[in-house]
Formats: structure tokens, C-alpha cells, sequence
């Protein structure tokens, strides 16, 4: 599976979602609840809250929850320059090991942009 692609990525997500769903018991479900609550405005705007999950996701190197991330980051109209330097704080919490995570998290934001924005930060 590509799964740098946003369309392949979501679909197998929802797919899997489904299923784990299905066969979860209470502890599972009332985990995802909370995830669900944490994310929505609060004192922290969804947008910040998307940040630092996708901050706290790549110093975890987690590729899934940082494509998560970056799509929530999408829908919540972050621009390239806050999700960037949201990765640069990532790379210097995380070290050295983050920067393949970040090379293909940079890739699938592109990918979710679109072909025609292929928009850098100006000091990249």
C-alpha cells in the first residue's frame, strides 16, 4: 500500500478503526472517547491541540498518528509554515532519529495539499 497517499492512508485507518470498534471491549472504547474529547476546542483551540499531537507523535515516531495529525492539521487550516515549525521543535525534542519521520510527514503534507501547492517556508 502507498500509504504516503492521503486517500489510501484514511481508508485503510477507517477500515481498521472499524474493525478494532467492533471487537473492542469497554476499556478500548472509553480510551478512544477520551481521544475524541481531547482534541475538540477547549481553553486550547483544535488547531494548537493538532500541533501538539503531531509534535508528541513525532517525537513518539509514530508515522500512523503523524498522518493523523497532519490531516487534522489540514481540515483545522494550519499552513505549511506552523505545521514546519511544529516539526523543527519535534526534531529538536526528539534528536536525529525523528528526521526520516519528518521527511516522510513533510512528503504526505505536500501530498494532502495537492499538486499544484508545493508551498516551503522561505527560510527551508
Amino acid at each position: 500500500m502507498a500509504e504516503d497517499t492521503a486517500g489510501d492512508f484514511m481508508e485503510e485507518r477507517e477500515t481498521l478503526n472499524r474493525l478494532m470498534t467492533e471487537k473492542a471491549d469497554h476499556v478500548i472504547k472509553r480510551f478512544l472517547s477520551i481521544d475524541s474529547l481531547a482534541y475538540r476546542d477547549g481553553v486550547l483551540k483544535a488547531d494548537v491541540k493538532e500541533l501538539l499531537g503531531l509534535t508528541a507523535s513525532t517525537v513518539l515516531r509514530c508515522d500512523d498518528c503523524m498522518r493523523w495529525h497532519l490531516s487534522r492539521c489540514m481540515e483545522e487550516g494550519l499552513s505549511t509554515d506552523e505545521v514546519m515549525e511544529a516539526l523543527g521543535i519535534s526534531m529538536l525534542v526528539g534528536g536525529s532519529i525523528t528526521i526520516p519521520h519528518i521527511r516522510r510527514a513533510v512528503r504526505y503534507w505536500c501530498s494532502i495539499q495537492g499538486p499544484e501547492s508545493r508551498e516551503v517556508p522561505d527560510d527551508v
